[in-house]
């Protein structure tokens, strides 16, 4: 999406950030491998479906089934706001598989965007589990062996 055809895009980045610094600006672009199990761009993606106006239960159903297609253990997404133009704010969740907030060694990510709507602006949480972390065993030491010699 930023590059472009033969990095034309990132030229055009690059002259636009120096004209605003003053100062010569170096891009760097990371790739993602996929994009459909990273949280920031789940949820940015989630934030700008209802920036459109689509349903946000439809567009938190849409990212929970494709992230678990993708191989994501467990996903959870919050929106919170006044959600479908309501009067009063309040806040909606939805949860596929697992998702230990509380275990350490759980691999999760973590992203937040929020959506500019006519009625407000509406937050949106995203945690997504990837796994887990197995602790690697430590190598067990020998005791060491004395030998007694007969003296």
């Amino acid at each position: 999406m930023v590059i472009g055809r033969k990095g034309s895009e990132i030229d055009k980045l690059k002259e636009e950030l120096s004209k605003m610094t003053g100062k010569e600006i170096y891009v760097d672009i990371m790739e993602i491998k996929s994009p459909e199990i990273d949280a920031q761009l789940v949820a940015e993606n989630v934030a700008l479906q209802l920036e459109r106006r689509v349903s946000f239960r439809r567009a938190m159903k849409k990212a929970l089934q494709t992230a678990k297609d993708f191989g994501a253990d467990g996903i959870k997404i919050r929106c919170a706001g006044r959600l479908g133009g309501a009067e009063l704010p309040g806040s909606r969740s939805i949860t596929g598989g697992r998702v230990p907030l509380h275990t350490l060694r759980a691999n999760i990510d973590y992203g937040f965007a929020e959506a500019n709507t006519v009625y407000g602006k509406l937050g949106v949480k995203c945690w997504i589990c990837k796994g887990e972390n197995k602790p690697q065993k430590k190598e067990q030491q020998q005791p060491a062996t004395i030998e007694l010699g007969a003296n």
